[in-house]
């Protein structure tokens, strides 16, 4: 074999891995779908070959440039695997802001980050040091700013490029937030801020940093997560995943201590320290005790942060989720659930809120079914939901847990308790959510999402009934190719396009 021959070969492998590989990412995949990718990277080389040619390049400079198209190939992997780090090496770097709700794990997570990158890490939480909110009481310059940290922690060496500055609860001090525009003008050091209710803060600071920030948003653990916590490999995860793609039946002894885990997570939540006293203990009583003194924090938040005029909706608002999603079919918010005639005028606002501060995410109603559903979303109808499943479970008596893990549960709370923890698992992934009622036919969607450009329909079943709503969705619109239904049972595949599968698969779709 030429070693022509041998280029274009090693071409076509890079180019097919590199350009199509993420499709496969982290899987095991046939030989067919390996086979193709590696002919769809022949063809775009010998593409790009013939543009060189028809360019009449010098014949003697075309392995030259095969060589130069490998390399570039080569690169882009090594590219990405670094894309997150390169936050630290861009030119023009702008502040990091942490966002996500109170104990999801954000000053862990940056603590971590600061340890692999820095040579010193100059924390500041202003809820624990409010005399730090002297450092910017004053001018707002960078070297202002610097000058009274390095005499309020003498011991710290403040260095651009080797030491990371994180503003932690930063909500707490406006000017520190207010600072962050000049952090970013300046550009000499790295800055990570954090807070809980950041959201509802941007009205409050005196010049919010507009075009000076970049954001992370962090989630609480999800049941992969969990699995991982339990000490489920990867390898056995990966098995696990073999049966979602080739839709087969999960063997009963695998299923069942699937469903058993499942059941335990949406039990526990995803809140970390929920997550860790499980693993510990195995104590449901000791994980109550944390999911409400969560739950205490979260009203404490409204009661501090709320304006005085929202501060008794908003928590009426929030606890009155756990009646709204678990003791009664969930087709919308209600507001005469809050209270008796409440109406939309009177407490919209405080939904409003409680979602700026990171306390509920919603499921909005759509008109229609096609794509984009954003068109087709209506703001003032909607469903709202804790931003993590531990939160609801405070919301209700210890005895739910028990019920939950014993699979003991029946009537609404079952299907409701189902559809949370999928709907939690999806805002989990990044999904905005959306659901669909038709009004002739009163036929509902519990769930839609939009994946690879698509629509896709979720139902949820708490047993493995018929799912005719979605049924009727696949069979009146041909741009939806398939639909996911949710069943506390196992994998099934039908010739109308519904893929059947059971509750735990959710963590990977």
């Amino acid at each position: 074999m030429g070693r022509g021959a041998i280029v274009i070969g090693l071409a076509a492998v890079i180019i097919g891995d590199v350009l199509f590989g993420k499709m496969c990412a982290g899987k095991k995949i046939a030989f067919a779908y390996t086979l193709l990718s590696v002919i769809a990277g022949a063809i775009l080389y010998y593409l790009v070959l013939s543009v060189v040619l028809w360019l009449k390049f010098p014949s003697d400079d075309l392995k030259l440039f095969s060589a130069i198209v490998v390399a570039i190939f080569l690169s882009i992997p090594y590219l990405k695997a670094n894309f997150m780090k390169n936050w630290i090496n861009t030119k023009d770097k702008k502040c990091l802001v942490v966002q996500g709700a109170r104990q999801t794990g954000k000053t862990y997570t940056v603590e971590r980050f600061a340890e692999e990158n820095y040579e010193e890490l100059v924390e500041i939480n202003f809820k624990q040091m409010p005399s730090a909110m002297e450092i910017f009481s004053g001018d707002l310059t960078v070297d202002a700013m610097v000058m009274g940290m390095r005499f309020r922690f003498p011991e710290k060496k403040i260095i651009p490029g080797k030491t990371l500055i994180f503003l932690d609860e930063i909500q707490e001090c406006q000017e520190a937030v207010t600072s962050l525009k000049f952090w970013a003008i300046d550009n000499k050091y790295d800055v990570i801020v954090s807070g809980s209710l950041l959201g509802i803060d941007y009205k409050r600071a005196s010049s919010y940093p507009v075009g000076y920030v970049d954001y992370l948003k962090m989630y609480g653990i999800d049941f992969e997560e969990f699995l991982w916590g339990m000490g489920i490999s990867g390898d056995m995860i990966e098995n696990l995943c073999g049966y979602l793609r080739s839709k087969t039946i999960v063997p009963e002894a695998i299923h069942s201590q699937m469903m058993n885990y499942y059941r335990q997570y949406i039990a526990i939540g995803g809140m970390p320290e929920a997550v860790q006293k499980y693993i510990d203990t195995k104590d449901f009583r000791e994980i109550d005790r944390i999911q409400r003194s969560l739950l205490q924090g979260y009203q404490y938040d409204i009661a501090h942060y709320a304006t005085a005029e929202e501060k008794v909706k908003a928590e009426k608002c929030y606890l009155s989720l756990a009646k709204q999603l678990l003791d009664m079919e969930n087709h919308k918010f209600q507001y005469k659930e809050v209270e008796h005639g409440g109406r939309a005028q009177k407490y919209f606002s405080s939904i409003e809120w409680l979602l700026r501060a990171d306390m509920v995410h919603l499921c909005k109603l759509v008109t229609d079914v096609r794509f984009d559903l954003d068109d087709y979303a209506r703001d003032d109808f909607f469903r709202a939901y804790t931003t993590d499943l531990s939160l609801l479970m405070a919301m209700k008596d210890f005895s739910l847990k028990q019920h939950i893990v014993e699979n003991t549960l029946f009537g609404n709370s079952k299907g409701g308790i189902y559809e949370c923890a999928i709907a939690d698992a999806l805002y989990k992934k990044g999904y905005p959510l959306y659901f669909y009622k038709n009004e002739t036919t009163k036929r509902r969607i519990d769930v839609m999402i939009q994946k690879d450009g698509v629509v896709v329909p979720i139902e949820v079943k708490s047993g493995n009934t018929r799912a005719n709503s979605l049924k009727s969705i696949l069979k009146m619109n041909a741009d939806i190719p398939y639909g996911y239904k949710f069943v506390d049972g196992n994998i099934g595949v039908s010739d109308d396009g519904i893929i059947t599968l059971p509750l735990y698969m959710i963590a990977f779709i």
